[in-house]
């Protein structure tokens, strides 16, 4: 058993809180690191082994919780006794060394900056997400959603953080990082385009403008974009994603001749459509934050959680945070 321990929010996700649970228990015992259960008692302890936590689980009650429909900020500031805001003050004060929630996005990330607090340096926070690249390492996609409007400078410690993140989780030693605009032209773009492109002009792996069609290639490894922007491209991605995959199911089930292919070139379709699932990823890093915070994605299954808890934990080992305060220093 490893003397760290990951804070699990119980009650965030559409399939809270008996997925996260479960998930929460396996990753107890296959990955060996502490679990910290954090939720509403009435809700959880019927879920646990015997009506109480099993060796290397730990739970504590929090009466409220942050809905996925509610407004992240008065979420936050109004219920103080969440399950979010008690995981991040448990990374806070020392007791767990990560946080993972399949929550509501926002109040996750507002739990973490005003309980963890920002990196000193750091403007704003960015949501890393891996997008799925089939036969190779994800592209890491930030930010996601957590800072909408964004500034030039912005940008550019979001490709540093973005960097950096690839590093450590997915091996890379020179990161390919690029800037998503229409066009790869430098001068295409708006004017936040524009002016992070000069900015960026001449940094360590930058490759210049990048477009949508190349992040679910292996042609890039960081790119980099506003959180408003970025969380469109990445709710189109998984939009195309499931119309692909209903389409390409519903042409093999309509008729017998279509049944018969079907078992033929069905093991490798579900081969090639697993590494396109979510739950496989573990879920997005919010980056600039003092400390380790897992958003895991808000259908997550048990298996979504134990990959999450894995990804906080391997983070926590490579010292993610000391390491985003090495490159925004050097910035």
């Amino acid at each position: 058993m490893s003397d760290l321990t990951v804070a699990v929010d119980a009650m965030g996700g559409d399939r809270a809180p008996d997925e996260i649970v479960a998930g929460a228990l396996t990753a107890a015992t296959e990955l060996g690191v502490g679990i910290l259960l954090v939720g509403q008692d009435d809700a959880v302890r019927p879920l646990l082994p015997n009506g109480g936590p099993p060796p290397g689980v730990e739970f504590i009650h929090a009466s409220e919780v942050v809905a996925m429909d509610e407004d992240p900020a008065s979420g936050v500031r109004r219920k103080k006794d969440s399950s979010l805001v008690r995981c991040a003050e448990a990374v806070r004060d020392g007791k767990a060394a990560a946080m993972v929630s399949a929550g509501n996005t926002g109040a996750a990330m507002g739990a973490a900056v005003l309980r963890m607090g920002r990196i000193k340096g750091v403007a704003r926070p960015a949501i890393a997400v891996p997008v799925p690249v089939p036969g190779t390492t994800p592209t890491v996609l930030l930010d996601a959603g957590a800072t909408v409007d964004c500034k030039p400078e912005w940008l550019v410690q979001f490709a540093r953080m973005g960097a950096e993140f690839s590093r450590i989780r997915y091996g890379h030693a020179s990161p390919r990082v690029g800037l998503l605009s229409n066009g790869e032209e430098p001068g295409k773009g708006d004017e936040l385009r524009k002016a992070a492109h000069a900015l960026l002009d001449g940094s360590p792996g930058f490759v210049g403008n990048v477009e949508g069609r190349d992040v679910m290639s292996d042609a890039i490894d960081v790119v980099v974009t506003d959180g408003f922007t970025g969380n469109v491209l990445l709710k189109g991605f998984e939009g195309s994603l499931r119309m692909m995959v209903n389409l390409v199911f519903g042409v093999l089930s309509a008729t017998d001749e279509a049944k018969a292919a079907s078992e033929v070139v069905m093991p490798g379709l579900l081969e090639a459509a697993g590494e396109l699932d979510p739950d496989t990823t573990g879920g997005a890093m919010l980056l600039g934050v003092d400390g380790v915070c897992v958003i895991s994605h808000g259908s997550s299954s048990a298996g979504a959680i134990v990959n999450a808890v894995r990804v906080a934990t391997d983070c926590v080992e490579a010292g993610i945070v000391d390491r985003m305060k090495g490159v925004v220093d050097a910035g």
